[in-house]
């Protein structure tokens, strides 16, 4: 999966229709200090400024805070794109697309389901509302309580203490398991691979990363809930650099095994980046030293969460591990194929997620506030910010989804023929990445929709059950196709199973979470795609008529958005017409904040 990154908003506390958020800096509010223990703590809203107001409202700190969060994320989700491109195109120009990256990326296979798991799903989905009720708690039992008291019943360290301790544990033993039955695993996921002994040696390397990505994961779910991005955005910058410095420093001696090593170095890195931010903000649970006796303590009993109370991690953890599963069904239809398979899938896949990536930027920064909101029981505004949502990012990817289909074998070819990527390798690539492109738009779908399922107190069964749903069609349809299209088959089988998923997750948000409008939603959408067919047409044809692909795929990338915007317009696509009007709007709030700056 290709990076994801957030932008930072402020900090602040207090209660209100957003939802609460943590005091800014390590003694607000928590015990720190030389007066801890004396002298009464002070409410959440006097202890920082008041947090933006909710998902939905109107008024202009909530439109400032995501648009300074959306800002910065798009800069860290980009660079940590150009990163993670620059990622492929080194392993791409060091071992072309043949065994060694075919074993490399059997062995990826573990931190990218442990990334699904512990970084961007799982994780994500069930702690972020799990901090945001912690936070809220937080805020209304403080009152009358001195600072050490205040901190050792706080909820939010309450949870931290139940929660990380043991999932270090535990994700450690998984790790050891990992690396002991490494042999086993490979067998599992590529069972026609020839020699599957350098699979082997890599998977050791990169179940290390099961450890790290869960603690990174940990960290980036809890400064989000308390309103801190811009630590969790760098996390894939810092593990893309971490893999190519070592790719570059150790692939004559190891080789692909170099790879490997980056990928657990990476993860390591990903979890220094957040450490600071972490122990500033949130913490590692109360003080040993603080007893808390009689009706204090039962309280702070009936707060403390524990792993049996998240038994409503189940459906979460199934939705990822069905989701994720999709990439092991490729790598195991691929394995017999001729080598080179796995490679093209891969080089595919990475480019043509990037769209899906980008436009998921700002339901990653809104999903705290979605969370925030569905707690507060405001799901109005929930809903409101659910569409807003759905309809920016289906804006976003079917824009990039017709440049993608439009412009593949320009854009591969400057991103990847060079050195062992020979321009067979790009005529492969490119054909299956505009396969893969027919299914961005239910990618982007599952990935929007399936945040405000999580959102509630205790998520529901619906999700995981749709995925599992996409999940059979992949394997049904890939099974047959694979035999008489080879790889272009099973780029298609993703293709169909993803979107039966979206259609699932659309039709079924409105009627058990959020009551957003199903058919006003889809009618939005079609049209979208009605614009992102043209302006793909309109790309394939122009095109090759440029025979030098970087300057083709140049103008491609101001071709493809006219096109699509004037036929949005002939069409009457609402999200089109009003997007000059936004971008008028933050244009000016930009400039009025820039003179006030000066």
């Amino acid at each position: 999966m290709a990076a994801y990154a957030n932008g930072g908003p402020p900090r602040g506390a207090g209660t209100g229709p957003a939802g609460p958020a943590a005091p800014r800096g390590p003694g607000a509010g928590s015990g720190a200090g030389p007066g801890a223990g004396r002298t009464p703590a002070r409410s959440a809203p006097s202890a920082a400024p008041a947090a933006p107001p909710a998902a939905g409202s109107s008024g202009p700190p909530l439109g400032r805070f995501l648009a300074k969060a959306a800002a910065v994320t798009a800069g860290l989700t980009a660079a940590g794109a150009v990163f993670g491109l620059v990622r492929d195109q080194t392993i791409a120009h060091l071992f072309g697309a043949g065994h060694d990256s075919d074993a490399f990326l059997i062995a990826w296979t573990v931190p990218e389901m442990a990334s699904t798991l512990l970084i961007e799903d799982a994780m994500a989905l069930l702690m972020v509302p799990a901090f945001s009720h912690a936070l809220a708690r937080r805020s209304a039992s403080r009152a009358g309580l001195t600072r050490m008291e205040a901190r050792a019943q706080d909820p939010v360290r309450l949870l931290v203490g139940a929660t990380l301790p043991r999932l270090v544990v535990f994700l450690a033993a998984v790790a050891s398991v990992l690396i002991v039955a490494a042999p086993l695993v490979v067998a599992v996921l590529a069972p026609g691979l020839p020699d599957p002994e350098l699979a082997v040696q890599c998977t050791r390397l990169t179940a290390l990363t099961v450890l790290s990505f869960g603690i990174a994961g940990y960290f980036s779910a809890a400064l989000r809930a308390h309103r801190s991005f811009v630590p969790p955005a760098a996390i894939y910058v810092s593990y893309n650099v971490g893999i190519i410095g070592t790719m570059l420093a150790l692939h004559a001696l190891w080789g692909v095994r170099a790879a490997a090593a980056g990928v657990a170095a990476g993860g390591l890195l990903m979890v220094l980046v957040q450490l600071p931010a972490f122990i500033r903000n949130v913490g590692f649970g109360p003080p040993r030293a603080a007893r808390v006796t009689g009706p204090a303590r039962c309280q702070r009993d009936r707060d403390r969460p524990t792993l049996i109370a998240f038994g409503v991690i189940a459906p979460v953890i199934f939705f990822a591990v069905f989701r994720q599963s999709q990439v092991l069904v490729e790598r195991f239809l691929a394995a017999s194929l001729p080598s080179g398979a796995i490679s093209h899938l891969n080089y595919a896949q990475k480019v043509a997620q990037m769209p899906m990536v980008l436009s998921l930027m700002i339901c990653t920064v809104t999903f705290p506030v979605v969370a925030q909101a569905m707690a507060g029981g405001e799901r109005e505004k929930a809903r409101r910010r659910v569409e807003q949502d759905l309809a920016l990012a289906c804006l976003a990817v079917l824009m990039g989804t017709a440049l993608v289909i439009g412009y593949a074998p320009q854009i591969i070819q400057v991103l990847f023929e060079r050195g062992a990527f020979t321009h067979q390798d790009t005529l492969a690539t490119a054909s299956v990445m505009r396969v893969y492109g027919l299914g961005l738009l239910g990618h982007c779908l599952v990935g929007a929709l399936s945040r405000p399922f999580f959102s509630t107190a205790r998520p529901t069964w619906f999700p995981a059950l749709a995925m599992g749903a996409g999940l059979i069609v992949n394997i049904v349809a890939g099974a047959f196709a694979v035999g008489w299209w080879g790889i272009y088959g099973i780029a298609a089988a993703n293709a169909a199973g993803i979107t039966t998923t979206a259609v699932l997750l659309l039709t079924g948000l409105g009627s058990r979470i959020v009551p957003i409008q199903g058919g006003r939603v889809a009618v939005s959408i079609g049209r979208l795609a009605v614009s992102a067919a043209a302006a793909c047409a309109t790309g394939w044809i122009a095109g090759p008529m440029i025979p030098d692909p970087l300057l083709s795929a140049a103008l491609g990338c101001l071709l493809v958005p006219a096109m699509f915007g004037a036929t949005g317009t002939a069409i009457r696509a609402l999200e089109v017409t009003a997007l000059p009007g936004q971008i008028d709007r933050f244009t000016s709030q930009f400039t009025q904040r820039f003179r006030n700056v000066r």
